[in-house]
């Protein structure tokens, strides 16, 4: 998390979604650090898109240069999940965020919009990473509002049509350089083209025992991991579905179904509680999560706190169904009944927020609404 030094009071009221812990240094990303961490300690200039393939590391590579620009940005470093979020739900969730006077839907989130831009102003200098960016439209629209203001963005995006932004390639890490970043699963580094999500899962299933290397490899080349064939959209990764394939069929019922609710949850991420809640796995969830843990199919930001990796989040939803519904009904009913938890779960009120706003429900918006209040 930033330092006192560099967040500020408002930021630190919602260290909980703020910036994601520091993770471990990440191997084979040197010239891409030096050359980032230059940028951003320069004067705010146009927003920076970290493109790449899914499962290559952006926001793994987002997350650590965060934390080694952060001295240079006293107005905080902050961590949003955007996804394909409409414009009005990306302006309310920053203004939330800064404290801004919210505005009204009438005019399309413009209003909002710009109540934001006045508080940005107003802060020192932030950066502001804006992870899993989907939706064109809604982000040009967005970024054009808040043009100029003390702000340097960060986006992370597989693909991305916008204009007025400076690219930034991000490839596996020690492909260039030909060189394995799994010792273990060595022999799989070409068979699964160097992607780091797909040889940590295959790296876990080795070293649990649950597979040798060359078993598994083999297993996958039976599969067609090696052909060509068309991916359906950028998080169709052929090598992670394959993988996850191979782990749905040795889970356990429960752990499925927990992995069928990560993977529909619009949030940033779900506490095991309401996992379990949601899964219906009962006093079973404890034996459900450590086998998930096992093989990192899943991915825990924060303590109790657990999330899917995108490309792993395609591989499962393909499989499986959950209603929007019901995750908006756990979570008014959650925070109408706990509002201390507003803060740790906003993400998860933005999503049910957005969900209000796409099936323009009335009494659904009015009790956002209401919840909204409380933060």
């Amino acid at each position: 998390m930033p330092s006192s030094r560099v967040a500020s009071s408002k930021s630190r009221s919602t260290s909980a979604s703020t910036f994601p812990p520091r993770p471990p240094d990440i191997k084979g990303r040197k010239s891409e650090l030096r050359i980032l961490t230059a940028a951003l300690r320069g004067s705010p200039s146009t927003p920076i898109v970290l493109l790449g393939g899914g499962g290559t590391g952006k926001s793994l590579l987002a997350c650590v240069l965060g934390h080694r620009v952060a001295r240079a940005f006293p107005g905080g470093i902050h961590w949003l999940r955007v996804g394909g979020w409409d414009h009005r739900t990306l302006f309310e969730m920053l203004a939330l965020r800064f404290g801004a006077r919210r505005g009204g839907d009438g005019d399309g989130g413009v209003s909002a919009g710009v109540q934001l831009r006045r508080a940005l102003m107003a802060r020192d200098r932030t950066l502001i990473v804006l992870d899993n960016h989907e939706n064109d439209r809604a982000m040009a629209r967005f970024l054009e509002t808040l043009r100029g203001c003390p702000v340097t963005w960060v986006l992370t995006a597989r693909r991305c049509l916008l204009a007025g932004v400076s690219i930034f390639p991000v490839v596996a890490p020690l492909i260039t350089a030909a060189q394995p970043a799994f010792p273990r699963v060595a022999g799989l580094t070409k068979l699964l083209r160097w992607n780091p999500l797909a040889l940590g899962i295959a790296d876990a299933i080795v070293g649990s025992r649950a597979a040798t290397a060359v078993a598994l490899g083999d297993w996958l080349l039976s599969r067609g991991v090696d052909r060509v064939t068309v991916m359906q959209d950028e998080d169709d990764v052929a090598e992670v579905r394959l993988l996850v394939d191979w782990t749905w069929r040795r889970l356990p019922p429960g752990a499925r179904r927990m992995m069928a609710v990560l993977a529909h949850a619009q949030g940033d991420h779900l506490g095991v509680e309401s996992l379990r809640a949601l899964s219906g796995v009962g006093g079973a969830a404890p034996a459900c999560l450590r086998s998930l843990r096992r093989w990192l199919l899943v991915q825990e930001p924060l303590a109790g706190r657990l999330t899917l990796h995108a490309v792993v989040r395609r591989a499962v939803a393909g499989r499986t169904r959950f209603s929007q519904a019901r995750f908006f009904d756990h979570y008014a009913r959650l925070l109408e009944g706990r509002p201390q938890l507003l803060e740790l779960e906003q993400s998860n009120l933005f999503a049910a927020m957005d969900h209000a706003h796409q099936t323009s429900d009335l009494g659904a918006s009015l009790r956002i609404e209401r919840l909204l209040e409380g933060l």
